[in-house]
């Protein structure tokens, strides 16, 4: 037999107590995250780059090419390169360089180039939709002096990528309680959709995740280009997005939130009405022993008009996930194929859950006539989202992070683990709602006003007792109709009417509190749900975040890079002396050699020859070769030009991998006389 709780308070009185509460803690949380979070971080990495970055090169470049670590779209002014003055020396025409799984893009220089230092400027976003800017520099003879400045601006950052960020946020809030509250409804409470305010929940839910969704379109081309405000109105920019899969993702939600409209019309309308009319202990078909025959065929249509609402609710809410996981991470990068259904699955479970607990603390706070069968019914949905989830995001974490190392040396990696911090939190709160559901109905509840039982066996009865408010209570103003009535017995005092309706409804108030509190099993299930929602505000926000940071695979790759390019002496090239000695006349003396800047990549190596007194010393042939043993890699040769007496150099020397590198100098002091002399060094 179900447990009806006594009368509560009325709805907006309700809601004026405890909606404060929850949009403080989801203020705080909000605001945490998004301090902590930064503007959005690339997706794709830049691999490499030729000429690279730092690189000094003889001749001048045909063309300049980038290498990126997935897929990215380029428009036509994506990479420019700018002379020592700011000029710029490109022709604008990007080259689709792609090949197999190499990701390269180029664009063709001026030819006849002057030496001096070139700034490389290239902008892109990536296939998971985020924007990715960077720039480098590269020599053509030697280094000089340049007026360009290197781009500060983060790609995604600004005014532009926080307004972004923050529609993400409420895209991702709104679906969760869309589809949760829906789902609550169908399968857990359908009373619930004759209840006014579940029809709010679902109604605001709606226009939030819709609203957000037209901000992203219009911001889609001021975040991933210019980064100004005043490009929401440029109609080129946005025709550009349209024909972008994440344009056309977010298009596809707006015309499935349409078609969930008439859904939502569907739900509070035809099955809502349903639902108000059939009895309240039963699952929506009205029998009766007068008319059998009509109460099957009303049970049939109720049937009917069930599935048919569930198949719709189905398929809008798996359209709408796959909108983000089309366009997003698992749309990228190893098995794509089978990540982006596994992505849906973990949405939908999600918001089952996570959204379900809001429709539960709603339903909790504002109708006090929720039944303790659907309170199970939504805890074990709960369980079965929780174990998808689970599965799902272990696939996820291990897709994404690639190596253990990951997951405590990355910001995704960290974030992971405070997402499953959270999640064990929220399990643990939530198995301590499972224990007050079970509590629930075991004794009849007592009103704490007039000290006898209340009536709990007929669900959305009210306490027969002395002070009880009726159903006739207005739950829209707060103030009972025997309170208007005692308001119009003063029809000469319009104030004294007014201070006794206060008096009245603030009796009336103080007695529905008593008697909903009468039942500690709904309190303390009210309470552990209330704790379970501020937790779920937090996991659904460090989602929120995991979805703008570089994965851990993509952060191991931009290591691999960058850490090629990481000098073994910081700030300080590689600088050794070998002294030789060849056999012959003058065939003593020293080698000085200095590789600049002693990394992996491209180097500058300088050669000097100096006698025993320390006088230039020039010699007919100086050779210089690397070998990594370790790797198997060489012996590199290297022929150092004659830049003036006693002194070689070769620019552009290329070490491709960290290691302990054995340097090789072959000398030669006369036709028959020569030697070579070695020595190893730690690059990268």
């Amino acid at each position: 037999m179900t447990a009806t709780a006594p009368a509560p308070p009325p709805a907006r009185v309700r809601a004026a107590a405890v909606l404060p509460r929850l949009a403080l803690v989801l203020a705080a949380l909000l605001a945490l995250l998004f301090a902590a979070a930064g503007p959005a971080s690339a997706h794709a990495a830049l691999t490499a780059s030729d000429p690279g970055e730092g690189a000094v090169v003889a001749t001048a470049p045909a063309q300049v090419t980038l290498s990126f670590s997935e897929k990215v779209a380029l428009g036509e002014d994506s990479i420019r390169v700018l002379d020592p003055r700011g000029k710029r020396v490109d022709t604008g025409e990007i080259r689709d360089m792609c090949s197999g799984s190499t990701i390269r893009y180029g664009t063709a220089l001026h030819p006849g180039l002057p030496d001096g230092t070139y700034t490389v400027a290239w902008q892109a976003v990536s296939a998971d939709s985020h924007p990715i800017a960077g720039a480098f520099t590269f020599s053509i003879g030697a280094p000089s002096e340049t007026t360009v400045a290197l781009p500060e601006r983060q790609a995604g950052g600004g005014p532009v990528g926080a307004a972004y960020g923050l529609a993400r946020y409420a895209a991702y809030a709104g679906f969760t309680v869309l589809v949760g509250a829906c789902a609550f409804i169908l399968a857990c409470w359908r009373r619930g959709a004759a209840v006014r305010p579940m029809q709010k929940l679902v109604l605001r839910a709606w226009v939030v995740l819709t609203a957000a969704t037209l901000a992203m379109l219009v911001l889609r081309h001021p975040y991933t280009g210019s980064g100004n405000f005043a490009d929401v109105f440029d109609l080129a920019g946005l025709k550009a997005v349209l024909a972008t899969k994440t344009g056309a993702a977010l298009v596809s939600r707006l015309l499935l939130l349409g078609a969930a409209a008439l859904f939502i019309a569907v739900l509070f309308g035809a099955f809502a009405r349903r639902q108000a009319t059939a009895p309240e202990g039963g699952a929506g078909a009205a029998e009766t022993a007068a008319d059998e025959q009509d109460g099957k065929e009303d049970s049939r249509d109720a049937a009917d008009l069930f599935f048919g609402l569930a198949v719709a609710g189905s398929v809008f809410a798996a359209g709408i996930a796959a909108t983000w996981a089309l366009s997003e991470h698992a749309s990228t990068g190893l098995q794509n194929g089978i990540a982006m259904p596994v992505d849906v699955l973990h949405l939908l479970a999600a918001a089952a859950w996570l959204g379900g607990l809001t429709a539960l603390l709603v339903a909790l706070y504002t109708v006090p006539e929720v039944e303790r069968e659907a309170v199970r019914r939504f805890s074990r949905i709960a369980f079965a989202g929780v174990v998808v989830l689970v599965a799902t995001g272990a696939y996820q974490s291990w897709r994404q992070l690639g190596s253990w190392q990951a997951l405590t040396g990355t910001s995704y990696g960290r974030l992971l683990i405070i997402k499953g911090a959270l999640v064990a939190v929220l399990v643990g709160v939530a198995y301590l709602s499972r224990r007050w559901t079970a509590r629930l109905g075991e004794a009849p509840a007592v009103d704490a006003a007039a000290d006898v039982p209340a009536p709990a066996a007929v669900p959305g009865a009210v306490a027969a007792v002395p002070g009880a408010v009726s159903r006739e209570t207005s739950t829209e103003t707060g103030v009972s109709r025997e309170t208007s009535t005692a308001a119009a017995d003063v029809p000469g005092d319009p104030e004294r009417a007014a201070q006794l309706a206060r008096q009245r409804a603030a009796r009336e108030n103080a007695l529905r509190r008593q008697a909903r509190d009468a039942d500690p099993a709904r309190v303390g299930l009210r309470r552990s749900v209330l704790a379970e929602a501020a937790v779920a505000v937090a996991v659904l926000a460090v989602t929120t975040v995991l979805t703008s940071t570089e994965p851990g695979r993509v952060v191991a790759q931009e290591a691999g890079r960058n850490g090629a390019s990481a000098p073994a002496v910081p700030n300080r090239a590689v600088k050794i002396t070998l002294p030789f000695d060849t056999g012959g006349v003058n065939g003593k003396g020293s080698v000085r050699l200095e590789l600049d800047p002693g990394r992996t990549g491209s180097n500058t190596l300088h050669v000097w020859a100096e006698s025993p007194d320390g006088a230039p010393l020039d010699l007919p042939e100086v050779k210089v070769a690397f070998t990594l043993p370790a790797k198997e890699v060489g012996p590199l040769p290297a022929s150092p030009d004659r830049a003036g007496p006693g002194h070689w150099s070769a620019p552009g020397v290329q070490l491709p991998l960290a290691g302990e590198w054995r340097i090789d100098v072959t000398v030669r002091t006369s036709e028959i006389d020569q030697t070579t002399v070695q020595k190893t060094v730690k690059i990268g």
